[in-house]
This record gives structure tokens, C-alpha cells and sequence, in this order.
């Protein structure tokens, strides 16, 4: 008998957790505490109970799973971060680890890679200088039960990556999902302008995730073959050319110009540079203004694939010359 009742003993002892877990719950404890928060853990450790000046519930799963993609080192400003962010955000209504609530709610915007802390956004890189950042903003349709819509007048936030965990889907997964409720639910409005002899069209959106409708260009206008070049003067606006001459050279040099401007000029203001979309991609065309004999040149530097293009287009308008 006491051999069996040792054996049952085993049996009903509660499974010993990770020594990862147990340590990143540690670090949530002092965290807490510093904060000025009693915390309680969930017997299975999905969720900790915060006491204090508030009350409020965490969920971790999307934590643990970040931590582990983490050296130790960076666990203790994983963990501030993470419970920083929750009080923060305690008022929205939506909870931001619950897909089915945020799903209508994701949307993209880019912006420029220096100004990112990639440990605290989700993301993907259109260019080396620019990044599409996932995030959550105000519902473009009717609250459901489900959805409930944003404050009037909030401004989207990026969404974290220990958010993103806790979803059944992947990081691109909802990026793309984000795109298409953009594509959706926030229709541009298109219109004709000229930069210095120029023909351009403006692209504009409700939201500053106007941007990325880059991908959805053919909804709003005839993309040729060789693609278009873009400025992005700000997160809501697309300035956009047709690459279908060498007329094209010129281009470059109003929307150069145009985009410095802009950007010198604006707060908020989103890139100083040219851009080419083709085949999907986007690609920078260098383009530096150089100040030299008290006159301002223009020099560029175009990736190896757009000055293929520029040559094929050189000698087609030669051949029509000639003809």
C-alpha cells in the first residue's frame, strides 16, 4: 500500500514549469513591484493579475514566446517594456492580444527606419531606409460585439511584437492582413497636378497609411511595364510619375526637389528621396543635391535594374528621333 500511494503521490504533483518561465516570472514580480503593483500569476502562468493603483490583467503568452527569441540579457527591458506598455494602454477598448477583437483595427503605415526601435514594433522593410509597421487604429467600419470601434479621433499605434505572439497567426500573416483591410476600407482619392512641367498624380488617404496602397497602385491608375517613381511627401500622401520615356530623367528632379522641400517643411514629415515601384518592389533612386559654384546640382546615382531601364528608354526615344 505505501508503495502504490507514493506512486499516486507522482502522479498528482503539479508538472514542473520551464526554468525559463519561472525566471521571466521573477522579473515580472520586481517589475510589478517597482512599478508599484502587487501581481498575481494564473496557475498555468498565461496571465498575471496586477494590483495597485489600478487593477488589471496581463496576458504573457506573447511575452514568453518574444523571451525566448531573446538573449537573457534583454529579458529585464523585454519585461518593463511590456508591463509599461499594458498600463499605458489599459483604457483602449480593445485588447490588443485578442485577434478577433483588433483584426479589423490592423492597419500599416511606413516610416523611416532610423526613427524605429525595431525590439518594440512589427515590421518589414519596403527599402533599407523604409519600414511597413503593422499597427492598430481606429475602425474604418461599424463596432460589433467583437470590434468595438476606436475613440473618435485616436491615432493608430504600432502594434509590439509580444502582442503579435500571442496570436494563431504569423507576424507577415498579419501584415498582410492589415493591407488588405487598408485596401478595404480606406479607398484614395486621386488627383492630377504638375511639378515644373511634370504630370503627376496625387494619391491621397483618410489615415496616414495612405502609403501603403503602394501595393494596391493598380486599383487607382495604369501602372506601366517599367513602373512608376513615387514620393512620399508624408504617411497619407503618394506622388506618383509613370516611367514611359526618358522624359523620366526630368521626373526624378521635380520629385526630388519636391520631397526636400516637403520634408524640410513639414513636422511629420515622411521622405526627401524618390523612390521606383516595379514588379512589387520598392526601390530607392538615389538622388543627392550638391551644392557647388553657388548652384545646386542634382546628382543621381539610380539602382542597377532602374538604369537598364533609363538606357532602354534612351535609345527608344533615339530611335524615334530618327524615325
Amino acid at each position: 500500500m505505501r508503495l502504490f500511494r507514493r506512486h499516486r503521490d507522482r502522479k498528482t504533483e503539479t508538472p514542473r514549469r520551464p526554468v525559463e518561465d519561472v525566471d521571466l516570472d521573477s522579473l515580472l514580480a520586481l517589475v510589478a513591484d517597482n512599478l508599484g503593483y502587487a501581481c498575481a500569476f494564473d496557475p498555468d502562468g498565461a496571465a498575471l493579475t496586477l494590483t495597485g493603483p489600478r487593477r488589471l490583467t496581463v496576458r504573457l503568452a506573447g511575452l514568453r514566446a518574444e523571451a525566448l527569441r531573446r538573449s537573457r540579457e534583454d529579458w529585464p527591458v523585454l519585461v518593463s517594456g511590456h508591463l509599461t506598455h499594458a498600463l499605458a494602454t489599459a483604457d483602449e477598448p480593445f485588447d490588443a492580444c485578442d485577434l478577433r477583437q483588433v483584426r479589423p483595427l490592423l492597419r500599416t503605415r511606413i516610416q523611416l527606419d532610423d526613427d524605429l526601435d525595431p525590439a518594440h514594433v512589427v515590421g518589414r522593410h519596403l527599402t533599407a531606409d523604409l519600414v511597413e509597421v503593422l499597427t492598430i487604429g481606429p475602425a474604418a467600419t461599424a463596432p460589433t460585439a467583437t470590434a468595438p470601434t476606436a475613440p473618435t479621433g485616436s491615432a493608430a499605434r504600432p502594434v509590439r511584437p509580444e502582442e503579435v505572439g500571442c496570436w494563431p497567426i504569423t507576424a507577415g500573416q498579419a501584415l498582410d492582413l492589415a493591407l488588405e483591410n487598408a485596401r478595404r476600407d480606406e479607398r484614395l482619392s486621386v488627383t492630377e497636378g504638375d511639378l515644373g512641367g511634370v504630370a503627376v498624380r496625387r494619391l491621397t488617404g483618410p489615415t496616414e497609411g495612405a502609403a501603403a496602397h503602394l501595393r494596391r497602385l493598380g486599383d487607382y491608375l495604369p501602372v506601366p511595364s517599367d513602373g512608376v517613381l513615387v514620393a512620399l511627401p508624408d504617411p497619407a500622401t503618394l506622388i506618383v510619375h509613370p516611367v514611359e520615356g526618358i522624359g523620366v530623367v526630368r521626373a526624378i528632379e521635380r520629385l526630388r526637389l519636391f520631397a526636400q522641400r516637403e520634408f524640410e517643411r513639414r513636422a511629420g514629415a515622411l521622405s526627401p528621396q524618390v523612390y521606383w515601384w516595379h514588379a512589387g518592389r520598392l526601390s530607392l533612386i538615389r538622388a543627392d543635391l550638391i551644392d557647388q559654384d553657388g548652384q545646386t546640382r542634382l546628382v543621381v546615382a539610380p539602382p542597377p535594374d532602374f538604369a537598364r531601364v533609363l538606357a532602354a528608354l534612351a535609345v527608344r526615344s533615339e530611335g524615334g528621333a530618327e524615325g
